[in-house]
C-alpha cells in the first residue's frame, strides 16, 4: 500500500529547506504533524497519577502543561517538560468527571471541571500549598450547580478569561460568567432563578430530518471555533449536530419555563443517517477544524464523519428530506437537467502538459489495481483505498471519464466488503456515476444491487429493470429482476399477512415494537426531575419512570475463542411498568403546558436543510462510551483521530480518509485523544487509570500497524473487521458492556450526598 499511494504534504527536506528563506509561520505549521512524523509515532511515555478512568485530558495554549479529569474525582496538573505530575487536586465532586479545562488569558491559574453530578466547579491553582497529591484540597473559587443532568463538555473562548460554557444532559448549554456570581443555588431550589441558559434544546431533538423537534436533546459535546469565536456548535441525542451564531441567539433566560430551540446556522448529518428515526443513534463528540472551516462528528454504534461550515446554500452538499428519496429513486434525469455521455480523459488547462501525463497515468494504474481486487474478489479494503486516492486526491484534476470508471469500481468493492453503510456510500457512487453517463450499464446494476441490501426492492427492481434494458444479453441481470421480483411478492405477502392477523403478538397495545434502546434513552431524555415544573408539564413518555433492572455477567476462560474482547456476557431482565393507553391519550390531547412541542407548533414545522458529509473515516468501533471523542491533528488538521472500544485508537488522513496508523493504546477502550498544539505529540486516555504520551520516536516508519513495541502482530484488517461486525450488531441485543445500560440508571435514582462513582464506570 505505502508503494501506491502517496501522501498529501509534501517532501519533509523541502519543507525544511524553505524555513531559511520563507519564515511564515505556515511553514511550520506544514510540520505539526506531518507524515513522516506520524508514521513514526509511537508510545514514549506512560502517565500514573489516577485512581480511576481517565474521561478528560486537555493541553493548555502552548503545551506546557496538560489537565486531566477522571472517575476518581480529581483534577490531575502534568508537567509537559518533565512528563511529571505536579498537582492532584480533590475537586468535591461526587461523580466522575467528564471535562476539564484551562481557562485562557488566566496565566494557566483558573481550571474549570464538568462532572456527573451535574455541576460545574473552577479552580484557582495558585491556591495550592504542596505538590502531586499532597495538601492539594481546595475550596472552589466558584460552583455552578444549575443543571440537572450530567455536565459532558465544557468550552471556553480563546481571549475570554471570563467564561465558561457548560453542555448538559438536561438539554441546556449554559454560559457561566465569573464576573456575575460564583455560586448559584442547586437546581430544584425553590428561589433558582439562575439566567444563564444560551441554549434551551429540552424540546429540541429530532427523530428524522422530515420530524419537528419534540423530545429533550441530551447534549454530549460542544466546542466554540478558534478563528470565529461567535460559532458555536453542538450535538447530542440524535443525529444532528448544530452550528449556532451566538451573536444572534435571544438573551440568556432561566431554566423555569422550557423554550422553543432557536432557529440555527446549519444542521449537519450525513443523508443515509438523516431519516434513520432511530432514537439510539445521536453523537459522542462535535469539534472545529483548526481554521474553523471544517466539523468533525463522532457517532454512537457509526463513524466519523467531516462536514464543510462553507457550504453556500446552492450548495450539493446540501440536503432536504426530499433530496434522501430521489437519490435512490430512478430517474432518466438527473439534477434537473439530462445526463450527458462521459467526456474524454481532458485535465484541466491550468496543469502543464507533462504533469497532466503523469497524473492521468498513475490514476490509470490505481484504477486499474482497484478494478482487479473487485475482479479478483480479494482485498476490496485495499481497492476502495486505491478508489479514494483517485477521487478524493485528484478528483478535480481527472477527465469525467476516469472518473465514471473509478465511481463505478468503487461501488462494486463497497458491495462486496459489506462494511457497515456500505451500501449506501455505494448508492453515491452510482448516483454521481449517473450523473456523468446516462447510459452506463455498471452504475444501474450496482445501484441495484444496493437498494437491494438496503431493503429498498421496489426501487431496486426499477434499476435493475434498467440496466436490463442497457444489456438485454446479461444472464446476470435478468437474475437480479427475477430475485427482486421474488423479494417484492415476499414483503408484500407478509404485509398482507400482518394486516389479516392485525398486530404481531410481540407489538404493545395500540403501538410498534419499541427497542430496548429506545425505552433507554427516552428514559435519559425525559426523566429528570427537572424545574421544568410539575410531572404533568414535562415530555411524556410511554412508560414509567421507574425501570427493574437484573443484569448478571460471567467471564469464564472456557468461554469460544471468537468471543469479543473486553464484552461480558451474561443474561437480563428488565421489567417495564407500562403507562395506560388512556393516559398517554389524554396526555397527547392535553399537550405540554406552555411547550413548543404542542401539535400547533408541529403542523408549522418545516424540514430545514442540512449539510452532508464530505468524508467518513472507519475502522474504528464506538459503541461503549459516550464520551469518545474524535479530533483534528496538527495546526492544519492535516489528519483526523478517534479512540476505538478494542483499546486501540486510528490515525487517518483527512483528504482521503486513508487509515494511517493504528496503535494500541488502552487495555479496554481509548476515550480522548488530544494533539500537542505544537509538538508532534498526541496524549490519549480511556478505561486505564492512565495517559499515554505518543511521539514519533519509532526507529522505522509503518503504515497502520505500530505501537511501542514496532507493529503489531495481528493483521490490521482483522481488527478493523471486529470492530465493524460490533457496529452492525443490532444496539437490542444488549451485546455492548453493561455499565452503559447500569450508567443511564444509576443517576435517575441520584440523590445529592448518596452516589459514590463506579469503578470505571463506562459513560
Amino acid at each position: 500500500m505505502e508503494s501506491s499511494l502517496a501522501f498529501h504534504d509534501g517532501n519533509i527536506y523541502d519543507f525544511l529547506q524553505s524555513r531559511y528563506l520563507d519564515v511564515r509561520p505556515d511553514v511550520n505549521s506544514s510540520l505539526h504533524m506531518h507524515s513522516s512524523l506520524v508514521r513514526r509515532l509511537s508510545q514514549e511515555k506512560e502517565l500514573e497519577g489516577h485512581q480511576g478512568c481517565v474521561n478528560a485530558i486537555a493541553w493548555n495554549s502552548t503545551g506546557t502543561l496538560m489537565i486531566s479529569g477522571s472517575d476518581d474525582t480529581r483534577i490531575n496538573i502534568w508537567s509537559y517538560s518533565g512528563r511529571s505530575l505536579l498537582h492532584s487536586i480533590e475537586t468535591g465532586h461526587c461523580a466522575n468527571i467528564f471535562c476539564t479545562k484551562f481557562i485562557p488569558e488566566t496565566s494557566d491559574e483558573l481550571v474549570v471541571s464538568g462532572a456527573g453530578d451535574a455541576e460545574v466547579r473552577l479552580f484557582n491553582l495558585s491556591r495550592l500549598n504542596g505538590r502531586g497529591e499532597e495538601d492539594n484540597a481546595i475550596t472552589p473559587s466558584a460552583m455552578y450547580q444549575c443543571h440537572t443532568r450530567r455536565v459532558k463538555k465544557l468550552a471556553v473562548e480563546i481571549g475570554n478569561p471570563n467564561m465558561v460554557w457548560s453542555a448538559s444532559e438536561d438539554g441546556t448549554l449554559r454560559q457561566h460568567d465569573f464576573r456575575e456570581g460564583t455560586s448559584c443555588p442547586p437546581a430544584g431550589s425553590s428561589h433558582q432563578e439562575c439566567r444563564n441558559v444560551l441554549l434551551d434544546l429540552r424540546s429540541g431533538a429530532k427523530r428524522s430530518l422530515a420530524d419537528p423537534p419534540r423530545q429533550t436533546l441530551a447534549l454530549k459535546s460542544c466546542d466554540i471555533s478558534t478563528t470565529r469565536p461567535h460559532l458555536l456548535l453542538v450535538g447530542g441525542s440524535d443525529a444532528f449536530a448544530r452550528l449556532y451564531d451566538r451573536r444572534m441567539l435571544p438573551p440568556l433566560t432561566s431554566s423555569q419555563k422550557r423554550m422553543s430551540p432557536p432557529p440555527c446556522v446549519n444542521y449537519f448529518c450525513p443523508m443515509h443517517l438523516s431519516d434513520r428515526g432511530r432514537s439510539s443513534l445521536h453523537l459522542t463528540h462535535v469539534a472545529f477544524s483548526p481554521d474553523g472551516d471544517e466539523v468533525l462528528l463522532s457517532y454512537s454504534g457509526e463513524h466519523v464523519y467531516l462536514m464543510d461550515v462553507n457550504c453556500a446554500g446552492g450548495s450539493a452538499m446540501h440536503y432536504t428530506s426530499g433530496d434522501v428519496s430521489q437519490l435512490m429513486s430512478f430517474s432518466p434525469v438527473l439534477g434537473g437537467a439530462e445526463l450527458h455521455k462521459p467526456t474524454s480523459d481532458v485535465f484541466p488547462k491550468y496543469l502543464s502538459k507533462r504533469r497532466n501525463a503523469a497524473r492521468l497515468d498513475k490514476c490509470r494504474k490505481l484504477v486499474q489495481l482497484a478494478q482487479r481486487s473487485l475482479e479478483e474478489g480479494t482485498n476490496y479494503y485495499y481497492g476502495i483505498e486505491l478508489c479514494n486516492e483517485v477521487l478524493d486526491g485528484y478528483g478535480h484534476d481527472i477527465g469525467l471519464a476516469l472518473k465514471h470508471e473509478c465511481l463505478c469500481t468503487r461501488a462494486g468493492l463497497l458491495l462486496k466488503r459489506k462494511w457497515k453503510n456500505d451500501a449506501n456510500m455505494a448508492v453515491r457512487d452510482c448516483y454521481n456515476a449517473r450523473r456523468i453517463d446516462s447510459s452506463s450499464f455498471r452504475a444501474h446494476n450496482y445501484m441495484s444491487e444496493a437498494l437491494s441490501q438496503l431493503g429498498k426492492h421496489k426501487e431496486a427492481l426499477d434499476f435493475a429493470r434498467a440496466a436490463q434494458c442497457l444489456a438485454p444479453s446479461s444472464s446476470e441481470v435478468a437474475e437480479r429482476v427475477e430475485s427482486i421480483k421474488k423479494d417484492l411478492a415476499e414483503a408484500e405477502a407478509e404485509r398482507n399477512n400482518k394486516g389479516n392477523d392485525g398486530a404481531p403478538r410481540s407489538e404493545p397495545r395500540g403501538g410498534r415494537v419499541l427497542s430496548l434502546s429506545d425505552i433507554l434513552y427516552r428514559a435519559e431524555a425525559n426523566s429528570d426531575a427537572s424545574q421544568d415544573g410539575p410531572r404533568s408539564e414535562r415530555e411524556d413518555s410511554d412508560y414509567d419512570e421507574e425501570l427493574e433492572l437484573d443484569f448478571e455477567t460471567s467471564i469464564s476462560g472456557d468461554e469460544d475463542h471468537d468471543a469479543e474482547p473486553n464484552v461480558l456476557h451474561g443474561s437480563l431482565n428488565l421489567r417495564i411498568h407500562r403507562k395506560s393507553d388512556s393516559a398517554r391519550e389524554n396526555g397527547g390531547a392535553n399537550g405540554l403546558c406552555g411547550s413548543p412541542s404542542s401539535s400547533s407548533h408541529n403542523e408549522r414545522h418545516q424540514p430545514e436543510a442540512v449539510i452532508d458529509m464530505k468524508q467518513r473515516y472507519l475502522g474504528h468501533c464506538n459503541v461503549g462510551t459516550d464520551i469518545k471523542q474524535a479530533s483534528f491533528l496538527g495546526q492544519r488538521g492535516e489528519y483526523v483521530a478517534s479512540g476505538s472500544d478494542d483499546g486501540r485508537w486510528f490515525i487517518w488522513e483527512k483528504r482521503t480518509g486513508r487509515l494511517i496508523k493504528m496503535l494500541h493504546g488502552d487495555e479496554a477502550v481509548v476515550n480522548c485523544v488530544q494533539c500537542h498544539p505544537s509538538d508532534c505529540v498526541v496524549a490519549t486516555s480511556g478505561i486505564d487509570n492512565t495517559i499515554k504520551i505518543w511521539t514519533p520516536s519509532a526507529s522505522v516508519p509503518s503504515i497502520v500497524a505500530g505501537g511501542a513495541a514496532g507493529p503489531e502482530t495481528s493483521d490490521f484488517l482483522v481488527a478493523m473487521e471486529g470492530n465493524q461486525r460490533r457496529l452492525c450488531r443490532n444496539r437490542e441485543a444488549i451485546l455492548c458492556r453493561p455499565f452503559e445500560i447500569l450508567e443511564r440508571f444509576r443517576m435517575h435514582e441520584f440523590t445529592e450526598g448518596s452516589l459514590r462513582p463506579f469503578e470505571c464506570a463506562q459513560s
